[in-house]
């Protein structure tokens, strides 16, 4: 059984949710790194809370429908809506690990 990026993340929300990772340690931001809004951590931090908001809305308009109390067109709104902040965020995590990657490569 393959576990798809869905699952993984909607897993990963209600852990957080339920406080299942408070043991993961988070490194503190360096000095004088963030800026006037909050920083690149911020930023990443709101976009990660919106994508697995947007799944659980997916979810519930899910369960609405199979419960026969929901219409469809909400269901594939939401689920076209939750699919979008999920590829928006691989795709901004793809950016930042190559360009963790290209870093790691130049010389010093």
């Amino acid at each position: 059984m393959t576990i798809g990026a869905i699952d993984a993340a909607a897993a990963y929300g209600r852990a957080l949710s339920t406080g299942g990772l408070t043991g993961i340690a988070t490194p503190a931001p360096a000095a004088g790194a963030a800026g006037p809004e909050g920083g690149f951590g911020s930023m990443i931090e709101g976009m990660v809370g919106e994508a697995a908001q947007s799944m659980r809305a997916a979810e519930q308009a899910s369960a609405m429908q199979v419960a026969g109390k929901g219409d469809l067109i909400d269901v594939v709104t939401a689920i076209g809506a939750a699919e979008t902040a999920l590829d928006t965020v691989v795709a901004v995590r793809d950016r930042v690990v190559s360009a963790y990657g290209e870093i790691m490569r130049m010389q010093i």
